[in-house]
């Protein structure tokens, strides 16, 4: 009860009112664990209490378990009070909420542009107060509800914002599971029997005794508990132990809470069924469904009752149980039929709302029924297009359930396992496939389910785990006339031979299907299926297409993430980095968080091989965040391997060793190599810059070696020069011989840039003193275009080799260059390295001073990039999927750091990159 002590909760308590009262300086998330009846709601009623003495904002919502298959449900619950400020966002953001909330009929909103909408919302209406976010029993949240707050919840540091969350034990959910937490255990003895003499101060000493044992700390159960042992004990004397303390305690709380009911009149308890049953709170919807089962009035006068029953309380037009465990025991205390009648009437009641509608009329069906089973399927449709696919899946599945026709129940179910599919619900994917395939299905029904079978990467049926069976069943769907499914066939096993790397006879089953098919050659799925599948067989016909296909994909964002994604896989970083960079607004614009990550992740991949710190850095970090945001750990991988590369580029040993570390570890038990290779890249590139020329040459020989973890086909073709140079500094010059002539061999098939520049730096610098100045000179007229670090490395290694022949004048000009470039770019070890030589050839030069990328973070520096570039806090907010406050926090700690005081004087310290 408010005002009541809470005893044995200091220790919480304070921790809470210390969130609430540094909020103004720090925003944040803290999320309530603990059992049923533990005292979450009561440290949450608590924390509300203060904060509207402070005057915050306070906005609640709670999880509701009969609400959870309601899209937005519990957020629209949540923002209902601000909901208004929705109109002053921009458009984008506008019509995904209103989208989200079935305010407008607009396209698929995708839920990460719903969640910045609510963050923006958020930070404008505590931009007076500061703001306290109520979420009670957040496993119940609708999913859609619960990514959207999880993904509010990681940025609210720079907002005036705290958000507290309680979660029950035992419930699945993923809900703050990264975020910080607060468990609450059972009270102490002392504690315990403070709450007892509380509440029932005169029992005797034994069954005083008893109910301490029994309630084992938990405040509820002491509350409730001693109420009934007190009521016992006043009636038939004191009450023996007995097997019913054995049984769980929860389900000894409900039976007390329907005791409760059961004593009250009937249309309180007609009301309380009601109101346990509906997914709403508003007492309008609640008596009027009440009165329909009851079939007499039921009015706010039969609610007194279940009030001084602490059963609800009541708030305007809003009733709400005192405890969940009171709405399931009311629940489940009724019988089926009684339920039925509730559902009935509410599906009645909300006849103008037909999502809630159609759900309660499902709820109250008694078997199959086409028009329910209609309605569901049209309520899944809306869901979908609303960006819910959770609540999609739910409707379809019961939508399958009842209905009585074979074809129509295996074409909802079949699209229901679409849906599981997005989510990555292999189980239940399994399941509504097998019920599918009891009935016979027509061609197209077909070729859905073989595509559905074989979306997960260990395929559901043995013929789907290896790419050569998934390209016979593309090559039988696409006979039949289903090109595009045969091409999502194909692309889904070329990207899993990549990662897994399969053989490759399976490889060229995949490649001689995918170019049957009667699509363009420049076709970016296509390109991506032959650069996924074979990048050195089919590199010049990749290559030959990436620039048609990247004319041919201009405006449609996804296609070009597919050309950029085939143009790092057979080399070409400078087209893969540009093509990446182009598709990225319009993903970011559309909310499409998971494809920002694949993007940010090939582009920053690119931008490492081409050393444009400058790109890769934040795009790097951006990726292993969005990647871990949107649950896609191989990307997460890759951005911290290519992390571990770009922090090697810049001489950061530390940094290597940590990122490099993570992704390993994450990868290691999977072997999945191209993280494996890209952090063995790092590790060699570390070595390289620091001299060591022993280890790198191991770390880079690795590579090579077929039995190794790190061991990829691809990815091994672009770490030749740095293998040369390693093998050449480590006297091991001879021992790589015939890993350059196999990639001589790999050369004459594919024209790409990355293998044919790594090979003309190899030659080079292994050649003998009598061939190696004409290669160095034949390598150094080629126009390698935005490729300056590989330039530079000739450079470097040819004016070495000029003076270890004594030529040093001529040695000088290229040292320079070399060195010029090599602090431009920010390779710190590659530029002392050219320093170093240069001052051995007779000059000296200053050391490369500390510039931006060296004083800030990887997503300080892209903030500072974009305010360089004359954008404003709201607009790099909206592009960075942060609060404009959040924006502004970052830009007060970067000043300082770069010494300055305005915005203007960015454009001079960081690289700003137009049109990204």
């Amino acid at each position: 009860m408010p005002g009541e002590h809470l005893y044995g909760r200091d220790a919480e308590l304070r921790q809470l009112t210390t969130l609430l009262h540094g909020v103004r300086e720090r925003g944040g998330a803290l999320v309530l664990r603990g059992e049923a009846g533990i005292g979450k709601t009561r440290l949450l009623t608590e924390a509300r209490r203060v904060a509207a003495t402070g005057g915050m904002l306070v906005l609640t919502t709670a999880g509701v378990e009969a609400e959870a298959r309601v899209p937005f449900a519990g957020l629209h619950k949540l923002l209902r009070p601000v909901l208004a400020r929705a109109e002053a966002l921009p458009g984008p953001q506008r019509d995904a909420v209103h989208g989200a909330f079935g305010m407008a009929d607009v396209a698929t909103p995708d839920l990460f542009l719903v969640a910045l909408a609510v963050l923006n919302i958020l930070a404008d209406a505590a931009t007076g107060p500061t703001a306290l976010l109520v979420v009670e029993d957040a496993h119940w949240l609708d999913p859609a509800t619960a990514e959207i707050l999880g993904f509010v919840a990681r940025r609210l540091d720079a907002d005036p914002v705290l958000l507290l969350a309680a979660v029950r034990d035992g419930f699945p959910t993923s809900f703050g599971a990264d975020l910080p937490q607060l468990r609450l255990d059972r009270l102490d003895e002392t504690a315990a029997a403070a709450v007892l003499d509380a509440h029932a101060a005169d029992l005797p000493a034994g069954v005083r005794r008893q109910l301490l044992l029994d309630a084992a700390g938990n405040p509820l159960a002491l509350v409730e508990l001693s109420t009934i042992t007190a009521g016992h004990t006043a009636a038939s004397g004191p009450p023996t132990p007995a097997a019913a303390a054995l049984r769980p305690l929860t389900d000894r709380l409900q039976e007390a809470f329907a005791a409760r009911a059961v004593q009250l009149p009937a249309a309180t308890r007609t009301l309380l069924l009601v109101a346990a049953t509906n997914d709403g709170d508003a007492l309008s919807e609640t008596l009027a469904a009440a009165t329909l089962v009851a079939g007499t009035a039921v009015t706010v006068g039969d609610l007194p009752p279940a009030v001084a029953a602490s059963l609800v309380d009541v708030d305007g037009d809003r009733i709400r149980f005192r405890h969940p465990l009171m709405r399931s025991a009311i629940h489940q205390h009724a019988d089926l039929q009684q339920r039925h009648a509730a559902h009935a009437a509410l599906a009645q009641v909300l006849a103008g709302q037909h999502d809630r509608s159609g759900w309660h009329r499902a709820s109250s069906s008694h078997g199959p029924d086409e028009d329910v089973a209609a309605d569901l399927e049209q309520i899944a449709a809306a869901a979908r297009r609303r960006g819910a696919a959770v609540a999609a899946l739910t409707a379809l599945e019961r939508s399958a359930q009842l209905t009585d026709d074979p074809v129509r129940r295996a074409a909802r179910l079949l699209r229901a396992a679409e849906a599981a599919v997005e989510l990555g619900r292999q189980d239940v994917v399994h399941r509504l496939l097998r019920d599918a395939a009891t009935v016979e299905l027509s061609s197209w029904q077909r070729a859905q389910l073989l595509w559905i079978e074989a979306s997960f990467g260990d395929g559901l049926r043995d013929e789907h785990r290896q790419p050569a069976r998934v390209a016979d069943v593309a090559e039988r769907v696409a006979a039949d006339g289903h090109v595009d499914v045969a091409l999502r066939l194909l692309n889904g096993a070329a990207l899993r031979s990549f990662w897994t790397e399969a053989d490759l006879p399976s490889r060229h089953r995949l490649v001689s299907v995918a170019e049957a098919l009667p699509i363009p050659a420049d076709d970016p799925d296509l390109l991506a299926i032959l650069a996924f599948a074979a990048p050195i067989e089919r590199g010049a016909a990749v290559i030959d297409s990436l620039r048609r296909g990247a004319e041919r994909a201009a405006g449609n964002a996804e296609a070009l993430r597919l050309v950029g994604s085939a143009a790092v896989l057979v080399g070409a970083f400078d087209l893969a980095e540009a093509c990446c960079t182009a598709a990225l607004p319009a993903l970011r614009a559309q909310g499409r968080l998971g494809l920002v990550a694949r993007a940010s992740g090939a582009q920053a991949w690119s931008a490492a091989h081409l050393a444009d710190l400058n790109v890769g850095i934040p795009a790097a970090e951006e990726c292993t965040r969005l990647a871990r945001e949107t649950s896609q750990p191989l990307f997460v991988g890759i951005g911290q391997a290519t992390g571990a590369v770009l922090a090697a580029l810049r001489g950061d040993e530390p940094g290597v060793q940590a990122l490099a570390g993570a992704a390993e570890q994450g990868a290691m038990s999977g072997r999945v190599r191209p993280v494996l290779a890209t952090a063995r890249l790092a590790r060699g590139l570390a070595a390289l810059g620091a001299g060591r020329y022993a280890d790198a040459f191991e770390q880079f020989r690795r590579m090579h070696d077929p039995v190794d973890p790190s061991f990829h086909p691809a990815l091994r073709c672009f770490a030749l020069a740095e293998l040369a140079d390693a093998a050449v500094h480590s006297g091991q010059a001879g021992a790589v011989a015939g890993i350059v002539a196999e990639l001589e061999t790999f050369a004459l098939q594919t024209p790409s840039p990355a293998l044919h520049g790594g090979l003309r730096h190899a030659r080079a610098v292994l050649a003998g003193d009598t061939a190696a100045e004409a290669l160095f000179q034949a390598a150094l007229q080629v126009d390698v275009g935005r490729w300056p670090f590989a330039r530079a490395r000739l450079q470097l290694a040819y004016g070495r080799w000029l003076r270890r022949q004594r030529r040093v004048a001529e040695s000088r000009a290229l040292l320079r260059t070399a060195m010029d470039t090599f602090h431009t770019l920010g390779t710190v070890p590659w530029g002392e390295q050219a320093r170093q030589e240069l001052r051995a050839a007779g000059e000296t030069s200053r050391r490369r001073g500390v510039d931006a990328r060296d004083r800030l973070t990887a997503q300080e520096l892209q903030i500072a990039q974009l305010a360089a570039e004359g954008m404003t806090n709201r607009e790099i907010g909206e592009r960075l999927y942060l609060s404009h406050r959040t924006v502004s926090s970052h830009l007060h700690r970067i000043f300082p750091k770069l010494e300055i005081t305005s915005r203007a004087q960015l454009a001079g310290l960081v690289h700003v990159q137009a049109g990204r």
